[in-house]
């Protein structure tokens, strides 16, 4: 998994953190790598994910971008609404953004073009879900160790 992550200070003297970016395969497709841009904030949270064969420079769709939100009222729900939708990725766009927005308790905006179709079977909801739990597992990884730095100052 290749990471770089690197803070820069800005003009307000405020720390403005790189994005993250990170890389792995598919769980059932090793030549199709899960690519995610991350850029954590202190209320917010913007990630973009696409999906890449090996040796594959073809463009792919936009996909949908969805913006969800804790709902400070009721915990155990999120608010979300698409952006910009295309048709094959909004569910797992809207289904991701909601979990990540309820799991971090921040605003979450995520832009997805993310294909199961070079997955072993094709994209099952198996194959989906793995995918899907990989993604959450390494974000909400990411945005604790960037809470743990934030605690310890650097």
């Amino acid at each position: 998994m290749a990471i770089e992550a690197a803070s820069v200070s800005g003009g307000s003297g405020k720390d403005i953190e790189k994005p993250v970016q990170l890389s792995f395969p598919l769980p059932k497709a090793p030549d199709t790598r899960i690519h995610i841009k991350l850029s954590i904030q202190t209320t917010s949270i913007l990630l973009f994910l696409t999906t890449a064969m090996n040796g594959d420079t073809s463009t792919v769709p936009l996909g949908s971008f969805v913006y969800a939100l804790p709902d400070r009222m009721n915990p155990g729900q999120t608010l979300s609404t698409p952006l910009y939708t295309y048709e094959s990725s909004v569910e797992f766009t809207t289904r991701l953004a909601k979990l990540l927005a309820r799991k971090t308790k921040k605003a979450v905006y995520v832009g997805n073009s993310i294909s199961f179709e070079s997955a072993g079977l094709g994209g099952t909801v198996e194959e989906e879900m793995e995918g899907f739990k990989k993604v959450v597992e390494v974000v909400v990884e990411e945005v604790q160790k960037r809470a743990a730095d934030l605690v310890r100052g650097s």
